[in-house]
């Protein structure tokens, strides 16, 4: 696994020093916002005044889950939200965004989606008219999108030419998903809200904000979104969450999301938390420091594959709104050698190796690293990557910048032992 004496491991390791020298800068800043993050967690914990009890649990109903309670009540205030729903029996983030989705809308409402295509697992929670798969269209709600510019920007005039009385909900993807574009920053959400509601004020503004929880200082909620959904095996979980996910926004809204959750009537009164809460708990306390070490690891990355000759994005020294950092290579062989490279730098199942699958919810083959320690964690370090043109790799997470550091030289480390790519000298 360290490959000491090893000449090629040993140049990388002088490329990697070079590398972190150029981007202290971009750590700091990266620092600051963990730890203003840190500060507004540990706020809120202290506001609901969280105690031990809170982690109890409940079995059965769930009826007074004090716990379940008072972390929907944490959620919302770090969120700068109304209100929240923060459960475990979200099975995915997919999951989370559905119930979100399906709790606005109504038959003959319309969902307009002005980031363009939305990641490829809610293709399916889309569907198409009379698909009989109980899809979004399924149930005559109508869906539409609007394309990104060339420069990966909203197509206002798409959106202006778009938006009709039948328009219910803008849908917004914060990451970029498997596309080769800039993911948008708060500051650009909180454009897209004035504007769209400058269209057509009553129209309710949703974000899927996957991979983006504390990357910034802000949340979407803080600047006029209406509901947002996340998984707590990303960001907000902090690494410890063994599942579930959380929907926070106006209290009207939420609560016609806790009616899909559950039912109509019951919502969010009920649900056992089976032991889930310390984690949950401790994984939000924890998320601020270490969305800030997967964030450096992405910085480093990003700094050592333009070193090396590849195209990033975001570039190293670009500003961050989520983790993803996407790598574009010349060929699925490459591709391939990324992925498991990134595998075998792994603490859990490194010596598994990854190959291309038809995996549920995808259109095209996809390879997936997921060495970790909660099966589809991508808080953890992990990459993937649909196999087609064009090879683009994208990696996300690391609970420590210590283990993302070894998975980019790790990966490096195998496309130069198959002669995919070559390890230059460093010279200074």
């Amino acid at each position: 696994m360290i490959h000491q004496g090893n000449g090629i491991w040993d140049t990388l390791l002088q490329w990697a020093t070079a590398a972190e020298k150029q981007v202290q800068s971009v750590f700091r800043q990266l620092d600051t916002i963990a730890e203003r993050n840190q500060w507004k967690v540990i706020a809120a914990f202290q506001k609901y005044r969280v105690s031990d009890f809170h982690f109890n649990g409940s079995t059965g109903y769930g009826y007074n889950d004090s716990g379940r309670e008072v972390l929907d009540e944490v959620y919302a205030d770090v969120f700068g939200a109304e209100a929240a729903l923060v459960r475990p029996h979200f099975v995915s983030g997919t999951h989370t965004i559905s119930c979100a989705l399906f709790g606005l809308l109504r038959p003959g409402d319309e969902l307009f989606y002005i980031s363009g295509k939305p990641y490829d697992t809610l293709h399916k929670v889309i569907g198409k008219p009379g698909d009989g798969k109980g899809s979004l269209q399924d149930f005559g709600i109508r869906y539409k999108e609007a394309a990104l510019t060339t420069e990966g920007a909203v197509d206002w005039e798409a959106v202006a030419a778009g938006i009709t009385e039948r328009t219910k909900v803008i849908g917004i993807q914060r990451s970029r998903g498997y596309d080769w574009r800039t993911s948008f920053t708060v500051a650009e959400i909180r454009e897209m809200v004035k504007r769209v509601k400058s269209i057509k004020p009553d129209v309710l503004v949703f974000v899927d904000n996957c991979y983006g929880e504390f990357t910034e200082e802000l949340e979407p909620t803080e600047v006029g979104v209406d509901l947002m959904a996340g998984s707590l095996i990303k960001n907000p979980g902090g690494g410890l969450a063994p599942t579930g996910g959380y929907i926070a926004g106006t209290k009207e809204a939420v609560e016609l999301a806790a009616y899909r959750l559950t039912a109509p009537g019951i919502g969010g009164e009920v649900g056992a938390t089976l032991g889930t809460l310390r984690a949950m708990f401790q994984g939000l306390y924890l998320a601020p420091h270490i969305v800030g070490q997967a964030l450096k690891g992405s910085v480093f990355a990003a700094a050592m594959f333009e070193r090396l000759g590849f195209e990033s994005n975001p570039r190293w020294d670009a500003p961050r709104t989520d983790l993803i950092q996407a790598v574009r290579f010349t060929g699925s062989e490459q591709l391939i050698a990324f992925v498991q490279g990134i595998q075998k730098a792994a603490a859990v199942d490194s010596h598994v190796v990854p190959e291309p699958w038809a995996m549920p919810g995808y259109e095209h083959p996809v390879i997936m690293a997921a060495g970790t320690f909660m099966q589809g964690g991508s808080l953890e370090l992990s990459a993937d990557a649909p196999i087609r043109e064009p090879y683009i790799a994208y990696m996300q997470g690391g609970l420590t910048y210590a283990h993302v550091k070894l998975g980019v030289l790790n990966a490096l480390m195998l496309l130069a032992d198959r002669e995919l790519i070559v390890i230059k000298p460093y010279i200074p």
